[in-house]
């Protein structure tokens, strides 16, 4: 999605793989001219430019742990440097920059902190932490505005002091005193930030709240204290992606069920007019200064695309656009419990029954939505029906659902993978004595679940940057993972001993009768390698069949060569275990 400065609509930054590798690029709009700004090994996802536009900044990664720190060079071209000085290096806890103030979180082994620039000044340390602290907003440093107010005047920060970082709170500081103007809080429900007024002076904040039970966007001013919700009537997910300039209007994107649909919402009067856009994903959504909307798009079927409201492409990569993909199929099922579970399954041309890959997402807070992915669509190619379940955990379908793991992971999961594996063979999608389980992170963790756990579902499994040894990784992990782990547990792994020798993958890789993949990076901060090499290690001591692939960098790669060789490694593992799966030669 390409990202501008509302003061410099012209100057746009983006991140692309048209080297080959996830850089930054920099698209003067008037002049037409484009250029790669970045060209890191590890790649550079995060971007931006400045409020003057005079200047990209990015976060530079630089062995693929996360950890690492901001630079800046300028749009015209020239050398990178640091752009906060005095900062140490650590992991990105969020950004914010307004006309003369910049605000940066850090985590490290030491804990959390806010550190602000005032008028070009140096860094200074504002807050420190032990418990989850950022600067509200995205992980990048996109123009949502969530973090500083339009004129600098006001910071927001999101914070779990108790512990909680699955329900954070709000605070609101002034950024040159840290003095505290407001505090938001609802206990037991997750409070975010969507964006600031774009208006000098106006202090009003679209924030992200849980008080109806799902995410809903309202309007709170914290100098004294309004709160108005926002009565659109949408059912499921509403969430505020921009404002229009003259802060008349909100761009809501409404999700239901994995699809999103747009809409400008009128705050005098609350009238809604859809946007028009194809069915799909929309991943990110801004308003320009003339009123448009620019939008991110992507399908099952269709890979993304930036176009505008009128459905032309306004930035396109250079190079062969990828085919299109088979569409997504949405359905229903109940699990054992007679709960309603959604999720999407793509099969290839044909009749079925297909042999089928159930693809458990990662997170676990995050879902599979109607969204572009090159993976499931080249299993697809090779003859597999591609299940993607969205579980217990999952986002998308209201708080209750979300917070279902909360001290009980690896359980509900399997359930809901298992009763949408049963569907879909009693619906002739699926051979059951082709079944294989596969996923990446959370849902690494929950391949290796399944396959200790329920051995006779599965012909085999791919372990994707899994967590295979809870108890082991957590030392290892970033901080931002742990404080994670501590409010999705109850605790550290050591404080949860009951729930950890029931739902710790190792405890039961005895119980594995099937081959399976590991893909692991040996530099990943969420899902460390050490931990994924001990369950490696437990299956070689019983000489049980088993293959690694190890990769360089961490938690997946920025590098579409290193993609497409994991992709095909894992095609080549199926081709010698699946019946009847054809495997394209190049």
């Amino acid at each position: 999605m390409p990202d501008w400065s509302p003061g410099a609509p012209d100057r746009v930054v983006y991140e692309s793989t048209e080297s080959g590798v996830w850089q930054v690029h920099c698209w003067d709009v008037a002049s037409g001219a484009r250029r790669q700004v970045t060209d890191h090994p590890v790649g550079v996802v995060a971007g931006s430019v400045t409020p003057d536009g005079a200047d990209v900044l990015w976060w530079q990664d630089e062995t693929g742990d996360e950890s690492g720190q901001w630079y800046v060079a300028a749009f015209a071209g020239g050398d990178a440097r640091p752009l906060l000085d005095g900062i140490p290096q650590g992991w990105n806890e969020g950004f914010a920059q307004a006309p003369g103030v910049v605000a940066a979180s850090v985590s490290d082994r030491g804990g959390f902190a806010v550190y602000v620039a005032v008028d070009g000044g140096p860094a200074k340390e504002l807050f420190r932490s032990a418990d989850w602290l950022r600067v509200s907003g995205p992980d990048d440093a996109s123009y949502n505005r969530g973090g500083l107010s339009a004129d600098g005047s006001l910071l927001c920060l999101q914070h779990c002091e108790g512990g909680d970082m699955l329900h954070p709170a709000l605070r609101v500081i002034d950024p040159r005193t840290s003095a505290v103007v407001a505090d938001l809080r609802d206990d037991g429900k997750s409070l975010a930030t969507a964006a600031w007024s774009p208006v000098a002076g106006d202090g009003r904040l679209a924030v992200i709240h849980e008080r109806s039970g799902e995410q809903a966007t309202a309007i709170w001013e914290p100098a004294t204290g309004s709160w108005t919700d926002l009565l659109t009537g949408l059912p499921g997910l509403v969430v505020a992606y921009d404002w229009w300039p003259d802060a008349s209007a909100l761009l809501l994107a409404n999700l239901v069920e994995g699809r999103h649909r747009l809409y400008r919402y009128e705050l005098a009067t609350g009238e809604l007019t859809p946007i028009e856009h194809p069915v799909g994903q929309i991943s990110a959504a801004h308003v320009r200064p003339d009123g448009s909307v620019w939008l991110h798009w992507g399908s099952g079927a269709g890979a993304p695309r930036n176009l505008d409201d009128r459905g032309d492409e306004v930035l396109r990569a250079e190079g062969e656009r990828a085919p299109a993909g088979r569409p997504y199929v949405s359905f229903r099922f109940d699990n054992q419990h007679g709960q309603s579970v959604h999720g999407f399954y793509v099969t290839p041309d044909g009749d079925g029954p297909f042999p089928v890959l159930v693809r458990p997402h990662g997170g676990p807070t995050w879902l599979d939505e109607d969204r572009w992915s090159p993976e499931a669509q080249a299993y697809v190619d090779a003859g597999f029906a591609v299940a993607m379940i969205n579980y217990r955990g999952s986002t998308g379908y209201g708080a209750e659902w979300r917070d279902a793991l909360t001290g009980d992971i690896g359980g509900p999961e399997l359930e809901d993978l298992n009763a949408g594996l049963e569907w879909l063979v009693l619906h002739g999608v699926a051979d059951p004595a082709r079944a294989v389980v596969g996923g990446w992170s959370w849902g690494g963790y929950l391949t290796l679940m399944e396959l200790g756990k329920h051995p006779d579902l599965w012909l085999c499994g791919v372990a994707g940057i899994p967590v295979g040894d809870y108890e082991l990784s957590y030392d290892d992990m970033s901080p931002d993972l742990q404080a994670y782990d501590r409010a999705l547990l109850g605790g550290r792994p050591d404080e949860v001993p009951a729930l950890m020798l029931d739902r710790n993958p190792i405890n039961f890789a005895d119980d594995v009768r099937v081959p399976v993949l590991f893909i692991i990076g040996e530099n990943d901060s969420r899902c460390p390698y050490r931990q994924a090499m001990a369950y490696v290690d437990k299956l070689a001591a019983r000489d049980h069949p088993h293959e690694v692939y190890l990769f360089g960098t961490g938690h997946g790669s920025f590098d579409m060569e290193e993609d497409v060789r994991q992709v095909g490694t894992i095609l080549a593992f199926l081709a010698k275990h699946v019946p009847g799966i054809q495997v394209p030669t190049t």
